[in-house]
Order: C-alpha cells, then structure tokens, then sequence
C-alpha cells in the first residue's frame, strides 16, 4: 500500500525533544484520561508492501507510562505510531517500536512476495478528546513515511471497555512508586497450569531479581516495578514445531518462529495484551516453563525467555535488552531467519553496533579507550574458526533431537541427545570465555568488527558483551548507556 502521506516531519517530530509545559502533569490531565487507548490493528504484506486494517480499540486500566515524556525522542524502532488532535492537529503522543511484521518482512518468503498478516497493539494515555491514530513506518531514505490513518473518538461507543478475564493471578514482585514515574516491567507466566502457579511465582522471583541484581539495572532498582501475570494454561511448555509438540497454552508461544529453531514467540497477540491489561505495563516480557534454550526480543513489542535452561538467566537479560532499550544482537556467526536485516547503506540505529557511517565517526567516541585505534584489531579469525565448527555440531545434534522426537523414540535416547547438546553449549562457551580472557583487547572501548548478524563491516563497541556471547556478563559500555537513556524517558 503507496503511503496516504509521505510526511518527512514525522521523523523530524520523533527527533525533537518534548517541550514539556509549566505543569505537565496538569497538562497530562487536562489533555488525557488517566486510562490506557489499547489500538489493535492487522498488518499484513511482504518485503515490499504493508497494509494496515484497524482491528478494535480498548480504554483499559490506568496509563502506566510517563506523563511528562509523551513524545518520544529516542528515534528508534522501524515503526512510529502517533496520536494527534483531531481539532487542532497538536501531537500528543508518540512511540517508536518495531514489530513482527517488521522482522518478518526481512526474511526470505517476504523478499519472495509472500503476503503474510499479524495482529499487533499500540498502547498509549487515552485522550479526552477525538484524535487521530497515525503509524509510520522507515522507508529505504530512513524518513519516516505515514502508512496508515484512522479517526478515533475514545467516547464512542464502539470503543470497547468490557471487563477484564476473572482467572488470571497478578502478583507484586517489586514495587518503588507510582507506576507513571517508573518502569513497569509485566512478566508474563506461559505454559504454567493451574497447579504450578506456585512454581510461576518462585521463577518470577528469580527472574526479577537476576535483572535487578544485573548493571545498570541494579544501580536503578528504584526506578522499576515489577509484576507478574498468570493465566493458567491447559498443558505445560508451549509448542515446538520442529519436534512435533503442541501445547495448549494460554498465550500461543512457539518455538521455530521464522523458521529458526530457537527463536521463541507469540501470533496470539490479542490473547497476549487481553493478559497483559491486568497490571501496569511499560515493558512486556514472557516467561515460559520450559527447560529447552532459546527466547525472542522486539523493541518496545515484547520479549520471552525459558525457564529452566543453564542458559535461561542470561537469555532474559539479553532479550529484555532488545525489548527495552532496542539493543542489537552483537553475534554474528548464528544462523537466523533474516535477510539483510541491516541495510549497508544505512547507520544502524541501535545504540551499540555501528556501520561507521556516522557523519561525527564512531558513535561511542565519548565512551572509547583512550588510543584505541578504530576499527579495533582483535583475535577475529581464531573465533571464527571456533565458532563456525560449534555451530555446525549444534545444528546437528538440534536436528537429531527433532527427528527422534518426531519419530517417538525411548526417552532415554532424547534426552541423551538433549543432553549432548547443552554439554556442548557450554564447553563451547567456557572455550570462548577463555579465548577472549587471553585478549590483549579486553577490557577496551573501541569498534570490533563482526556485529549485527555482518561479520564485515559492522562494529560492537567491545570484545565481549551479553548482547554478543552466553553468559550472566556485563553489558558493553555502548549498552549501557542506551539502557540508561531509555530508563531516563520514563520517570517524571
């Protein structure tokens, strides 16, 4: 679909900061019901066309965002979706995002023009007078083009504001103030039936606390709360395609999105914000009950995690890092489902992988060693080397597990195979651990090459980084500071 309106401003209007009033929480309350505008839509097409249709539009529970920092000025994700008066046309709200539509139209069946159509949700405060909802989308020139328009008066009576599910369990993780001035993380429970909420609670304390126990999170515990959300599920785990396990679960997680094994997300995102409402949500993350490795994280859509693999504290970090703060995957020897995912004429916008397209040069400078030459020389060939031959015996052994599990084998035998697996995983990752332990680069700020899927010419701002590498390890320098920035445009 040709955009209604090729609007160059939109992506000048997310690049200005917020003129904030006098009063802006008066002015807040003067311009916004204390609600949540719930806006879902269907997005559909391939690698070069999209489509929106509105789907419906909710006032739910109270707006858990900032009332001060209402449009946002972190110019990222693909995706912008804004509300403007309808009378006078004045912004009042916008937010960047990415979405699943977004990654799918970066893979090989959308480059081959196959039409694809997911559901997604924009949250934001609920006007008290009719406005416009507007999305946006980034065009090949990086300006941000309007893709799809629609009037909305929140006192209509189509808008819906039925009740919230009666089944669903809400528990207090960590609290620190009033859900406008902080981050409000939801973690929602998967593949948890009605006789393990006792086991969605202890796993949710867990989790909260790896993160809050984790820079620069930790030095920021008073600046988020954090809930859990259950509604219990029919069977527990959730589905793994490629080894033939369905589940009946309450939120439609999946293994083998995109095709990639690992890669764990949810279609069912009506079933997943109709959960969500029931606590303050800024940030949305899903916690499954499985033991198998993998986990999936988009910019300000969501993110999930598994529970009960060596692997899974590192895994949340990692994705909450794509979710919260739109991070980048610093790995690049991985195989994934996307093509190009990073344009080479194009200066990524993540915070910490760079193309050193910049116009100022490196974009971390401020934050590089001091005589560091840039790129940054490292011991790339070696790992490389080591890599590759790892990701060749992973592979094999996750296709061995598939077939003996589609063919029903003893379960000594799966599990043996299974085992094998995370035995390799992580020998392998102590070998990576001690190679970079050797590096004469260690501990430097500079531009490493290999990055964002690219293993030439794209750079990561040190040799190791949880965003790169497995492990409960520090963020990267360049990392942190886009967390920080994030965790800044919520408070008040």
């Amino acid at each position: 679909m040709m955009p209604r309106h090729c609007l160059a401003c939109l992506g000048l209007i997310a690049a200005l900061p917020f003129i904030a009033a006098a009063d802006p929480v008066a002015d807040f309350a003067a311009r916004f019901h204390d609600e949540t505008l719930r806006v879902d839509y269907y997005h559909s097409g391939d690698a070069d066309e999209e489509a929106i249709a509105l789907d419906q539009v909710y006032r739910q529970g109270a707006w858990a965002g900032s009332r001060v920092h209402l449009v946002d000025d972190l110019d990222l994700g693909n995706y912008y979706g804004y509300l403007y008066d309808a009378e006078t046309g004045r912004l009042l709200w916008s937010r960047g995002f990415d979405s699943y539509f977004g990654e799918y139209r970066t893979t090989g069946p959308a480059a081959e023009g196959v039409w694809r159509t997911y559901h997604e949700t924009v949250l934001a405060p609920c006007p008290r007078r009719p406005c416009e909802f507007v999305l946006a989308v980034r065009g090949d020139d990086d300006v941000l083009a309007e893709i799809f328009r629609a009037p909305i008066d929140p006192d209509h009576f189509a808008v819906r504001r039925e009740p919230l599910r009666n089944d669903v369990l809400v528990v207090p993780v960590h609290t620190s103030g009033d859900p406008h001035a902080v981050v409000d993380i939801a973690i929602l429970g998967e593949g948890y039936t009605r006789d393990q909420a006792g086991k969605f609670e202890a796993d949710l304390r867990r989790f909260a606390a790896a993160m809050l126990d984790h820079e620069p999170y930790a030095s920021h515990a008073d600046r988020f709360n954090i809930w859990g959300v259950l509604a219990p599920s029919q069977d527990p785990g959730c589905d793994e395609p490629s080894r033939g396990v369905g589940a009946r679960t309450a939120l439609g997680c999946s293994f083998d999105s995109f095709g990639s094994e690992r890669y764990l997300l949810t279609e069912n995102n009506r079933a997943l914000h109709d959960v969500a409402a029931h606590a303050p949500c800024d940030a949305l993350s899903i916690m499954v009950n499985h033991d198998r490795y993998g986990g999936g994280g988009i910019y300000n859509f969501f993110n999930t995690f598994t529970t009960d693999n060596q692997w899974s504290e590192y895994v949340f970090l990692h994705e909450f890092g794509h979710h919260f703060a739109g991070l980048a995957d610093e790995y690049y020897t991985s195989q994934t489902a996307y093509d190009e995912f990073y344009p080479a004429s194009r200066e990524p916008r993540e915070a910490n992988i760079t193309r050193l397209l910049g116009a100022s040069g490196l974009k971390w400078a401020d934050l590089a060693t001091a005589g560091t030459v840039v790129p940054t020389p490292w011991e790339k060939a070696g790992y490389d080397a080591m890599d590759r031959e790892y990701q060749q015996t992973r592979t094999a052994i996750n296709d061995r597990v598939a077939e003996l599990m589609r063919a029903g084998a003893p379960a000594g035998e799966i599990a043996a195979a299974k085992a094998e697996g995370e035995d390799l995983s992580r020998s392998h990752q102590e070998r990576v651990d001690a190679y970079f332990a050797r590096s004469r680069f260690r501990g430097q700020v500079g531009a490493f090459e290999g990055a964002g899927y690219c293993s030439e010419g794209m750079y990561r701002a040190e040799l190791d980084c949880i965003m790169f590498t497995k492990g409960v390890k520090p963020f990267c320098a360049a990392c942190r500071r886009g967390i920080l920035r994030v965790i800044e445009r919520h408070g008040e």
